[in-house]
């Protein structure tokens, strides 16, 4: 968490209220938030730069600013990222904040500080080993069948794999394999092309399902928008975090288990092993 949908969200909501604003100071107050350069050369070179896009790549937010360069963000496990006036309370958990010239901050808060971020004039230096957007218009079918053609390894894993397809993570791989009647622990070479067409097209449904939910939103409240508000796609969750209650399609209880370290939520009686 976050994953594609919720990291699509911010970008989008951050495109509409950052465009053109410039930098004019920067705290770290927790320095290894910074993965690249470091916290003392971000806070010295960063002000003075504007805010020129914001667009997503796999579970990355990436700001182009004048320069050109490039600030890359990786919200982990609980990272958020708000844009809020400067004169808000002070928050206990933000751990790089950005001040603008017109009073607003953009504020990365993260309790378990995982997050990452990476200023760079080269972006693929971050984002050169993540695999295709699954979403992309360009992402066939042939080339997902291919990706998994030449994989043995059980399915789950291979999704959540970032190098493999860019952008997915736990709620959603659940959600696209019980959609497409799948084992997570199937393997990837045994999937018929009937079974590969009904995953590819599950992804796609889930994903953007969850972008016009505009993401889930958990009870602990790790997922919020730019502004602050949760997502409504949590409401709408077939079987993750659903164990012992009705599956929606058939009825039989839902079941937790574990592949390859992950909590995994199926229908037992929907995907078969």
């Amino acid at each position: 968490m976050p994953e594609l949908p919720e990291v699509e969200t911010l970008a989008r909501d951050l495109r509409r209220l950052l465009c053109n604003a410039e930098i004019t100071r920067v705290q770290a107050h927790w320095a290894r938030t910074v993965a690249m350069p470091c916290a003392a050369e971000l806070t010295k070179r960063l002000p003075g730069h504007k805010i020129l896009e914001v667009r997503r790549r796999g579970k990355f937010l990436i700001l182009s600013l004048s320069g050109p360069s490039y600030l890359m963000i990786h919200l982990r496990m609980s990272g958020q990222l708000r844009v809020e006036p400067g004169t808000c309370e002070p928050d206990p958990y933000a751990r790089l904040i950005l001040h603008l010239a017109d009073g607003r901050q953009l504020v990365f808060s993260d309790t378990r500080k995982f997050g990452r971020v990476y200023w760079t004039t080269d972006p693929d230096l971050v984002l050169g080993s993540l695999g295709p957007e699954p979403l992309a218009q360009d992402f066939a079918l042939d080339d997902f069948a291919k990706l998994l053609s030449s994989r043995r390894g059980m399915i789950k894993p291979l999704l959540l794999n970032q190098g493999f397809l860019a952008g997915l993570g736990n709620i959603y791989t659940d959600e696209a394999l019980f959609l497409a009647g799948l084992h997570p622990r199937r393997k990837a070479n045994t999937l018929s092309h009937a079974e590969v067409e009904r995953l590819y097209r599950a992804i796609r449904q889930v994903l953007s399902q969850a972008i016009a939910g505009r993401g889930t939103t958990l009870a602990d409240e790790r997922y919020l928008d730019a502004e602050g508000s949760p997502g409504s796609y949590g409401e709408h969750l077939h079987v993750y975090r659903r164990a012992g209650e009705p599956c929606t399609r058939c009825g039989v209880p839902l079941e937790r288990i574990v592949v390859a370290g992950r909590g995994t939520h199926i229908c037992p009686t929907c995907q078969k092993p």
